[in-house]
């Protein structure tokens, strides 16, 4: 079976994936012990994961352990190259890379952010699946999800899930 390039983030009800200073703590809203949002489900299916160099930056500055260490993960870069400790820096084409990866037996591929690797990502039509939690906030500005000149994209609904602190988490993929 192919291996399904999956998008598994939060954004704000108006549609922003983080402040404008990159920060995050309207997350917090949603923290409920116990409660994870399917995300160790989604995670167990997953080996690869691929997130933008602003992405990566925040995670390390979160003051954790690197959370995909037992994952084979590529961080887009245009400045930085070779690996460290936790990554593998990738500077070519998104497309040549996911193309690469999904030829290869493996699990599944998460996107992990952010805006500009989502954008790049749908200007070639190369998410197959979207998860999108929508946490219960207007933030009025911040960095968008999407951002505007992507190519229009049909999707079919595959499910929608809501919890009791108000997220709502909706699952499409490409038709």
């Amino acid at each position: 079976m192919k291996r399904k390039v999956i998008l598994y983030i939060a954004m704000s009800l108006d549609g922003y994936i983080a402040k404008e200073n990159d920060n995050l703590d309207f997350l917090k809203l949603v923290e409920s012990p116990g409660e994870d949002y399917g995300y160790y489900d989604f995670i167990k299916n997953i080996d690869t994961v691929i997130m933008g160099r602003r992405t990566y930056d925040m995670v390390l500055g979160f003051g954790i352990p690197f959370p995909h260490k037992d994952k084979q993960c590529y961080v887009l870069s245009r400045s930085k190259t070779g690996s460290d400790e936790n990554v593998s820096f990738y500077n070519g084409p998104i497309d040549t890379l996911i193309r690469q990866l999904v030829k290869k037996e493996g699990k599944d591929i998460f996107i992990d952010g952010g805006a500009e690797t989502v954008h790049e990502l749908l200007q070639h039509k190369l998410i197959d699946r979207f998860v999108i939690s929508v946490i219960p906030v207007l933030l009025g500005s911040g960095i968008g999800l999407f951002k505007n000149g992507r190519p229009e994209q049909n999707l079919k609904f595959l499910r929608s899930a809501t919890f009791p602190n108000g997220l709502v988490q909706l699952s499409y993929e490409k038709k």
